[in-house]
């Protein structure tokens, strides 16, 4: 009844998952809650445009829709993507979001737990060595890329649907996908959603440096110095 076993607490499913949960949760509302507004808004320019209105279910099926998602999804994905290639070779000095200074590359395996290094309990790609640990070792930047991939192939099929159908309604012809891709709206929604996602992670690192946030992984210790790195001793 003493074991280190019976005196751990108990923990659920909901505890140990509450971070991406929460994250879901509030996923899955902010998601309503753009197409609500989101067919509101289309139903208010398709009144001023004397054309039919349409129902909450045609415009979560729409292109319309399709492509706002697909434009946040892919710039977030691009983010993520950018600063796990970019945050292996470079540094910030200070901040929480960077390795130390002098800490640059891809590790040791012996640092990296991989092959001869491996901990039992390591996951089996990591153990087994040969060209299964190297893509595993590269696995969260491979999913990530491939993710942004799909969605901004997905932007760019759903934005031109949509851009066609505005096209049609003021009587231009339609663009095919390759003059899509070079127009104007596609790389206006797209380099508008980067511009925004660079701009708050480049400023969260820097910030990181100087500002504090009692109890996040995100901070360094409240009384940390400035100058002092994530993985300084």
């Amino acid at each position: 009844m003493n074991s280190a076993s019976s005196s751990a607490p108990r923990r659920g499913f909901v505890r140990d998952n509450a971070l991406s949960l929460a994250f879901g949760a509030m996923l899955i509302l902010t998601l309503i809650g753009q197409s609500i507004f989101g067919e509101v808004g289309y139903n208010q320019a398709a009144r001023t445009a004397g054309l039919q209105e349409i129902s909450w279910l045609r415009y979560v099926t729409s292109s319309s829709f399709a492509v706002d998602i697909a434009e946040n999804w892919q710039s977030e994905y691009l983010l993520f993507t950018l600063f796990i290639l970019l945050t292996i070779w470079l540094v910030q000095r200070g901040s929480s979001e960077s390795k130390k200074p002098g800490e640059e590359g891809t590790d040791s395996d012996e640092k990296q737990l991989v092959d001869e290094h491996a901990q039992p309990d390591s996951p089996l790609w990591a153990r087994v060595g040969g060209w299964r640990t190297a893509v595993y070792s590269h696995s969260l930047l491979i999913v990530m890329t491939t993710i942004f991939v799909l969605s901004w192939s997905a932007q760019a099929v759903a934005g031109r649907v949509a851009n066609n159908e505005e096209r049609m309604r003021d009587l231009l012809d339609p663009l095919s996908l390759p003059a899509y891709l070079a127009s104007p709206d596609f790389w206006g929604r797209t380099l508008q959603n980067w511009q925004s996602e660079l701009l708050a992670v480049g400023s969260m690192t820097v910030f990181a440096i100087y500002l504090r946030e009692r109890g996040s992984p995100e901070s360094k210790p409240v009384g940390a110095p400035h100058e002092e790195t994530t993985s300084d001793d």
